[in-house]
């Protein structure tokens, strides 16, 4: 028996001492799910954003309006903006809420917010993460192997902080969507079951047309379903065939009622006047590259080699075009480029090497890198978007260090970029106490499912400064310089956390390329 074989059959035997304890994966999921849902309950006074705004007119326009002018009503500065499923899924939650109260539903009442419309958006958003839990429950007995690091998994999953955060309180769907693709995820691992890969495939499809953010992973579901699925077999035609007639019956059905105006449909999908960065800067490189900017900037001007006397639009956190003073701008072309160039290794890889393309943590760890590298050199990248690499990389945090060890780093820096997004300072001591709880949580249980530390010393001191830097945000800041200098601690925090993410996708592409993870587990079996 050589070494892959006997690594097969070892993980066989794991998998089914896993499947054979007398416990309910279903139980442990809704106990978590229960205790996490008393949270959501309690957060539903709390501050909400524009979103909260935007969904609402949503439910309006597509209530009460005619297809035709979904994508082209502007009463609201907050225009339909997502793919067309998403428009239907708004309709049909909106026949719904007419039973709850009909005014939220007209088109005229801007900024409504009735405590009914308060309750029933809220509950939507909590009822949805059922999809959450459901993908959760899934991919974790796919991947899991024991009835711990199962565990762990779904209480780092369900009692996701970001998604507390964002979805809770600043309030959007991403619970559903992710449910939505950790199931597409777990679907289409099971390459030997041809339904399940149809379904996965469906699934992930559906997504697209819920989301369009998730183009950015798109490219590898393409090479795994090519790989695994299409070319492992004597039926690639025919399975190509079928993968793409699931694509092209979702597209028609999503996108048909709207034949006639797509291109105003896509000129609201990709709104490239918005500019570089969004209105709090994302922590990728783009921050970085806005800090330097500046920095040479009033340097320059100290030395009074620069005479402009404008401010770089950027540091008002303003959505819109941005120029800058000393670096050249760049482009949607750029970034997208830099995107592209970014991913193609991690795809090769995928696609031409033996041990990638039959393993689906491979698949999960290159989606992993395909969303952290869109977000890193995307344009206008919604900071929430971090919570794409997050989540599906927590579930193989659970069963190889060197993925928990990028996963502490990852999660760590990407939350903590999250919490400027709650500004409000009756929301300080909480945001404060979900980000200390959750990073010493992950710590604690990671290290006792591993029985060892799992970052490097420098890794430690950086994580450690990030709850410094989010009390020096919220609280020293104004009292050192009062009212002046307003952006300064939005863009330290970016700054700051900009670092940890960049770090973590060099040090998670390294271990990919290397097959690190892999060779680890392999040395542990051997031995």
């Amino acid at each position: 028996m050589n070494t892959s074989d006997k690594i097969t059959s070892v993980s066989k035997r794991k998998k089914i001492n896993f499947l054979s304890t007398k416990w309910n994966d279903n139980r442990i999921v809704f106990r978590v799910f229960l205790l996490v849902t008393c949270l959501k309950l309690l957060l539903i006074p709390t501050y909400r954003s524009t979103d909260f705004e935007v969904h609402r007119n949503w439910l309006a326009i597509t209530h009460s309006l005619p297809i035709k002018e979904w994508y082209v009503n502007v009463k609201s500065q907050w225009t339909l903006d997502y793919p067309p499923l998403f428009a239907w899924f708004e309709y049909f939650l909106s026949h719904i809420a007419k039973y709850v109260d009909p005014e939220m539903l007209r088109v005229q009442n801007l900024d409504y917010a009735s405590s009914g419309t308060i309750f029933f958006q809220r509950g939507s958003v909590i009822v949805l993460d059922l999809v959450f839990a459901y993908g959760v429950r899934e991919i974790g007995k796919l991947f899991c192997t024991t009835l711990d690091n199962y565990t762990i998994f779904v209480i780092l999953s369900l009692c996701n902080m970001g998604l507390l955060m964002v979805d809770h309180i600043h309030f959007q769907y991403n619970g559903f969507l992710l449910g939505i693709l950790l199931l597409a995820i777990t679907k289409v691992s099971k390459v030997n079951e041809q339904t399940s890969v149809l379904q996965g495939t469906l699934w992930f499809t559906l997504l697209l047309n819920l989301k369009h953010i998730y183009l950015y992973v798109a490219p590898v579901f393409f090479i795994w379903l090519l790989r695994s699925y299409c070319m492992s077999s004597g039926q690639f035609f025919k399975r190509l065939f079928m993968l793409g007639s699931i694509v092209m019956i979702v597209l028609i059905v999503s996108f048909g009622p709207f034949a006639s105006q797509l291109p105003q449909v896509f000129s609201r999908l990709f709104p490239f006047k918005r500019g570089l960065v969004h209105a709090y800067w994302a922590a990728n490189v783009w921050a970085l590259y806005i800090a330097v900017d500046k920095v040479i900037s009033i340097i320059l001007k100290g030395l009074g080699w620069l005479k402009i006397t404008k401010s770089a639009v950027m540091t008002g956190g303003l959505v819109q075009e941005q120029s800058f003073l000393v670096l050249p701008t760049p482009t949607p072309f750029i970034t997208f480029s830099l995107t592209l160039f970014t991913i193609l290794p991690a795809l090769y890889y995928l696609l031409s090497k033996k041990d990638y393309n039959t393993n689906p943590k491979q698949f999960v760890r290159c989606l992993t890198l395909c969303a952290l590298s869109s977000f890193v050199f995307g344009w206008h990248v919604h900071e929430k978007a971090i919570l794409t690499a997050i989540v599906p990389l927590c579930v193989l945090a659970v069963i190889d260090r060197n993925d928990a060890r990028v996963f502490l780093l990852l999660s760590s820096a990407g939350h903590t970029a999250l919490l400027p997004l709650l500004y409000p300072s009756n929301l300080v001591p909480l945001k404060i106490l979900l980000l200390l709880v959750y990073m010493i949580v992950s710590i604690l249980l990671l290290t006792r499912n591993f029985k060892e530390y799992l970052l490097y010393s420098h890794e430690y001191v950086y994580v450690t400064i990030l709850p410094v830097l989010t009390v020096y945000e919220t609280i020293f800041h104004k009292l050192i310089f009062g009212d002046k200098l307003p952006f300064l601690p939005l863009a330290i925090t970016s700054v700051y956390c900009a670092i940890g993410v960049i770090y973590s996708w060099i040090v998670y592409y390294y271990m990919f390329l290397r097959n690190q993870n892999d060779f680890n587990n392999q040395k542990e079996k051997d031995q």
